[in-house]
């Protein structure tokens, strides 16, 4: 009888543990997404090279700084009335203190009835990567302007426009 009592004891036990060992529990997370505010360009201010003189043998440059300075290089020069002188400029605006990726194209062409001129080496203030503080930062972009001698006189625009794509890192 004892080793009864003590066998059922041992068989109750055994499934009290087995109980515990099989239990299950959970917990539940919330989840979340935050859409932020999306990042946007607008232009400000158009580029401009202003007034070039050529030379009829010689090919030259003209580079424009983000800060609106033109440089003259080979048989390029740069008159006394300069007419328009810019700096494209862009407002980048989104989330405040987000950093954002700035890219510029390869080159564009800018057009005069049948007469074209390359325009390359592009640069921005900042790059190349820039900061929303406040939400907005002004972008400037220079470039150069590589003009062939004898340079037929009128003015050059880009049909298709000067793209700049700025992305949030």
């Amino acid at each position: 009888m004892k080793k009864i009592t003590i066998l059922v004891s041992l068989v109750a036990l055994l499934s009290i543990a087995s109980l515990t060992v099989n239990a299950q529990v959970s917990a539940t997370a919330t989840t979340s997404a935050t859409i932020i505010t999306p990042i946007a360009i607008s232009k400000s201010v158009d580029m401009n090279f202003g007034n070039v003189a050529v030379s009829p043998t010689i090919a030259g440059t003209v580079q424009l700084t983000t800060a609106n300075t033109r440089n003259a290089g080979g048989g390029v020069t740069l008159p006394a009335t300069a007419g328009t002188v810019s700096a494209a400029k862009f407002t980048v605006t989104g989330l405040a203190g987000s950093t954002y990726s700035i890219s510029l194209p390869a080159s564009i062409t800018l057009t005069s009835g049948g007469n074209n001129m390359v325009v390359n080496a592009f640069t921005s203030t900042p790059t190349p990567t820039g900061t929303l503080t406040g939400g907005t930062q002004d972008l400037f972009v220079g470039a150069t302007l590589n003009v062939g001698a004898a340079q037929p006189a009128g003015l050059y625009t880009n049909l298709t426009g000067l793209v700049v794509t700025v992305n949030y890192n």
